[in-house]
């Protein structure tokens, strides 16, 4: 177990968020309830952006788009130029990036999140499996990085051979679902190698790729922990990610719906982890699970704020990016466990400007022109959307995160029902009949689902269209309000 050396506390007066859109503001949120001051940094196309509305003070960073929020330099000229003393990376972009930890860390910005090292060690898929092998913790047999050329196609053959086909290739820096491919055969893998290693160049910078077996259908099951720098380390639960599109994750449940046995022995096992590369900070511990014996697998950390931490805020009434903050001046982790209830079931949903039908086509371009949201008991939402908004073009087209609580699983169900059907969004398509369907799909209901959700149920995407009739009236009460007249009147 690695730790790191003690140091003294340093209090943080302000801090820039080094990212965009739905996190950048829900970070700045609790940045203002701890007092502080809180910088927002954004790119030319993001300049009438709602989250700059909240910030303390914004410095644009160029012309964009994307480049510059991944550019570490201009993000620590940023820092400089406002006064900040550190940097929270939300997800995405240099969230996981070890050189701009490295970076914060030499100019002497507290970086609110892992140290570089960790960040390495965890960033890279074939590495992290090396640590937990040495620690016992069981993993997904697979390959180490395999050669170049006509030896690693060898190495990969040689492992098919062995484990069977399907396997999976997989960028060794990858993440965010991206630099995956499913391999069914010998000829597959022969063309599929040399297009997965330069997806890997394009998306990671690292053309480096391994192999691993393919696990039918399994259940994808993460353990949210936090841990300080003096070695200690708590679990905040579990959270059910399988219902996924591409790898990527669309609908999220904590806690998960497993026997007690397991689940204490995920969060036992998602802590040795921690413990194995003194990790540090807010961090998810990520597994696959057997859905029929309940056997697991270590697959990655996530070394970052995850999309779906709101989920489980909810569950257990604690603040995860409060406690970052904290954990990174150098206070020790002061939540005993007893604190840590997970009562009742929550379930997230990301509502994009998205066609579910046309193979989740982005709605970029389009403007909100009416807009309602649900409210009441046990709902919240993290978003960015508002009547007017224009959907862009040039970032993704998350519009806002909706979190449901309940105590049991029918009545959580329900309440997300509710709440989808009292959204009204008039303009660009959303994915809220797809979520709609899926409440009211069997299995969804009886809590059976994994990754191989979206495949097996093709039927939740042939719900009906939203009523436009409603929609229109909506618009028109809209312009009325705006206008103080009705602009169709005779």
């Amino acid at each position: 177990m690695k730790t790191q050396k003690t140091q003294k506390i340093r209090k943080i007066r302000k801090i820039l968020i080094a990212n965009r859109g739905e996190i950048a503001l829900r970070i700045i949120r609790t940045v203002k309830e701890l007092g502080l001051d809180a910088v927002a940094v954004y790119e030319k196309p993001d300049s009438e952006a709602y989250f700059l509305r909240f910030a303390d003070e914004a410095i644009m960073l160029g012309d964009g788009p994307r480049k510059d929020y991944l550019d570490i330099e201009k993000m620590i000229w940023a820092a400089r130029n406002s006064g900040a003393d550190a940097i929270h990376p939300g997800y995405g972009f240099l969230a996981e990036n070890a050189d701009f930890s490295e970076a914060c860390e030499k100019a002497g910005i507290i970086f609110i999140g892992p140290p570089p090292q960790v960040i390495r060690d965890l960033g890279n898929k074939v590495v992290a499996r090396e640590i937990m092998e040495r620690a016992g913790i069981p993993f997904i047999p697979g390959t180490k990085n395999l050669s170049s050329g006509d030896d690693g196609i060898k190495n990969a053959l040689a492992f098919a051979k062995t484990a069977g086909y399907p396997i999976m290739l997989k960028a060794s820096s990858g993440g965010g679902g991206r630099g995956i491919r499913k391999v069914q055969n010998e000829a597959e893998l022969k063309s599929q190698l040399p297009m997965a290693r330069a997806e890997a160049l394009s998306a990671f910078n690292d053309d480096n790729i391994y192999v691993e077996k393919f696990i039918e259908s399994p259940r994808h099951v993460e353990i949210q922990i936090l841990a300080d720098r003096y070695g200690n380390t708590i679990h905040l639960g579990s959270r059910d990610c399988s219902i996924q599109r591409r790898h990527q994750k669309l609908l999220e449940i904590a806690p998960a719906d497993l026997p007690a046995d397991v689940i204490e022995s995920m969060h036992q096992t998602a802590i040795q982890a921690a413990h194995e590369v003194g990790y540090v900070n807010a961090g998810t511990v990520e597994f696959l699970v057997n859905p029929k014996t309940n056997e697991f697998w270590f697959m990655e950390v996530n070394t970052r704020l995850q999309v779906e931490h709101t989920v489980t805020e909810m569950l257990t009434g604690l603040d995860i990016v409060r406690q970052q903050i904290l954990i990174a001046e150098g206070n020790h982790l002061e939540i005993p466990k007893e604190r840590v209830q997970l009562t009742g079931r929550a379930i997230q949903v990301r509502i994009n400007a998205e066609d579910p039908k046309n193979n989740f086509m982005p709605e970029g371009g389009k403007r909100v022109e009416v807009y309602q949201s649900p409210g009441g008991p046990g709902i919240r939402l993290d978003g960015i959307v508002y009547q007017g908004y224009k959907i862009p073009t040039d970032y993704d087209s998350l519009l806002v995160k909706l979190t449901v609580r309940g105590y049991e699983w029918e009545p959580t169900i329900q309440r997300l029902k509710r709440a989808l059907n009292d959204f009204l969004i008039v303009g660009p398509r959303t994915t809220i009949p797809f979520y709609l369907a899926i409440c009211d799909e069997p299995d969804f209901r009886r809590g059976v689902f994994n990754t191989g959700y979206l495949d097996t149920h093709p039927d939740i995407f042939k719900y009906p269209e939203p009523e436009r009739e409603i929609a229109r009236l909506a618009k028109l009460i809209a312009e009325i309000h705006s206008k103080k007249m009705n602009p169709y009147a005779a």
